[in-house]
């Protein structure tokens, strides 16, 4: 089930936050409703949300077409700086807003509505994009993983979060797929329950053997042996090799350190960010109180107590086992290891 999907004038986006009870698909048509669909985590992991601000500038810059290249191109500018507003950490959001950009401006001679298809047309090929890296990850993935290994994930990083296949669930999906079987234990990732709500519906729906653990089991199944190899996705690598993720990533990756588990992150290459040098550099969204205070509608914490909710935290390179993307596989990744990744990029 696509997250996001290009309907020719608007864009339909998979409401996220009713899952796993209810689907519904949301109808996008203007700048404000993607910016809340983003905000809000109706479509969220970072590759998703990178597609769905492509479209949205896509969508938005419609009810421009018939006014003159000035205003189209100046409604563009806002358009693009607007939704880079909606969450500070996912680097794929501004990988894809800067395509949009850059688009918009080679094309500023030519008339809006020449624009406007070459807009739509970038926006479909940053789909492509993501989509090829999700089975691209997949296939490396595989290489360092056996059959009938038991993985620990956190978070989401499938095809809801991304395109397709995922990241972090694209070798269980695929390997699904090619006879190659292992046993999942999904983290529920608190406060929003990422993995409870998605992650688990994504596995169960593919026929993947899940099991729901809260986060802090996690270190209790380690140190009994039942965890072979834990993998995450991420929202924005920095160019020494730290990688941010959903928060409480940082936390299974030290236990998998002193139990000797391989601990993989995997993601395109798009989630590199060669301007942020190392993970202190990362800048880390706070979210509202009511999401750990509140949660689902029921309180869980006394009136007025003070609230810490950072959506994610940063791992440092040193505790990743190996860094798994769609142009290869960097072993205990450093500067060095990611600078050689990218000179092979092409996009």
């Amino acid at each position: 089930m696509k997250p996001v999907e290009w309907a020719e004038d608007h864009v339909k986006i998979l409401d996220q936050t009713l899952l796993p009870t209810e689907v519904k698909f949301l109808e996008i048509r203007t700048a404000q409703q993607m910016w809340d669909a983003i905000k809000m985590l109706c479509v969220r992991g970072a590759p998703a949300i990178g597609v769905a601000a492509g479209y949205g500038v896509a969508a938005a810059m419609q009810e421009y077409v018939d006014q003159s290249m000035e205003t189209y191109h100046r409604e563009l500018e806002k358009t693009i700086e607007y939704l880079a507003t909606s969450r500070p950490t996912a680097v794929n959001l501004f990988w894809a807003l800067e395509r949009m950009k850059e688009t918009g401006r080679s094309h500023r001679n030519d008339a809006n509505a020449a624009t406007q298809a070459a807009l739509e047309e970038q926006a479909k090929s940053i789909e492509k994009y993501e989509e090829n890296a999700c089975v691209a990850i997949g296939e490396h993935a595989l290489t360092l993983l056996k059959d009938g290994m038991t993985l620990l994930t956190h978070c989401n990083a499938g095809g809801l979060a991304t395109v397709r296949y995922g990241t972090a669930l694209a070798p269980m999906l695929l390997g699904k797929e090619r006879g190659v079987h292992f046993k999942v234990y999904a983290d529920e990732t608190r406060p929003l329950l990422q993995g409870a709500r998605l992650t688990a519906w994504e596995l169960q729906q593919a026929g993947v053997d899940v099991t729901v653990i809260t986060d802090n089991m996690a270190g209790m199944l380690m140190k009994q042996g039942k965890i072979d190899a834990v993998i995450v996705g991420c929202d924005r690598v920095a160019a020494n090799g730290d990688a941010a993720n959903k928060i409480g990533t940082y936390s299974v990756a030290v236990l998998a350190k002193h139990h000797q588990i391989p601990f993989y992150v995997a993601g395109p290459a798009s989630t590199i960010d060669v301007n942020t040098p190392t993970g202190a550099h990362i800048p880390i969204e706070e979210r509202g109180m009511e999401e750990v205070a509140c949660g689902f509608g029921k309180r869980t914490a006394p009136e007025g107590v003070k609230v810490y909710n950072p959506a994610f935290d940063v791992t440092p390179h040193d505790l990743i086992t190996a860094f798994i993307t769609d142009k290869g596989i960097v072993e205990k990744p450093d500067e060095a290891g990611i600078a050689k990744l990218l000179s092979c990029r092409t996009e």
